[in-house]
């Protein structure tokens, strides 16, 4: 009998330790699992705000460009206004081509800030030829202003593709 009971005694025991072994593991790992999916989290979250902040570059990046092309041709409608007006060019003609030229000036210089050495001197030298064009505007008949805007215009293009091929470059 007491054979029997032993015999017995062992399901239950055996029963008992694997239960005490699960509620033991169990909890580990349930807090296993939930600290992996927790560091996953984390990497995702990295990995999108660098997407996000990455994004926002190429965005501002895109939209000076967008910039620059407005500025560019805002400042020949002003110069030939002042071209135009000639002699009696007024000071505020003289100042709104001076404010289109230092607006493309400063948008070449942010855009260039993030270009090497000779793309800046390029940019400076498009802004130096505006402005020397913008000095010049009353002295100069249509056809000689037309024929001045050949090596800016040279410039110009060159800069709008910096732009697009520097946009395209750009990580996402």
């Amino acid at each position: 009998m007491i054979a029997r009971e032993s015999i017995m005694a062992e399901p239950q025991s055996s029963e008992s330790r694997l239960r005490t072994v699960m509620l033991a593991y169990f909890p580990m790992f349930i807090a296993a699992l939930s600290l992996t999916t927790s560091i996953y989290n984390g990497y995702l979250n990295n990995r999108f705000v660098d997407f996000i902040q990455r994004n926002a570059g190429r965005t501002e990046y895109l939209r000076t460009c967008k910039e620059v092309i407005d500025a560019y041709f805002q400042v020949k409608v002003r110069i030939a206004a002042l071209s135009a007006a000639g002699d009696r060019a007024d000071a505020s003609l003289q100042q709104d081509a001076s404010a289109a030229v230092a607006k493309i000036g400063a948008l070449g210089t942010y855009l260039a800030n993030l270009r090497d050495e000779a793309t800046r001197a390029r940019y400076t030298q498009l802004t130096d030829h505006l402005d020397a064009l913008r000095r010049n505007a009353p002295r100069l008949t249509d056809a000689d202003l037309a024929r001045r805007y050949d090596k800016p215009d040279q410039e110009f293009s060159e800069m709008n593709a910096d732009c697009v091929k520097s946009a395209k470059e750009l990580p996402l």
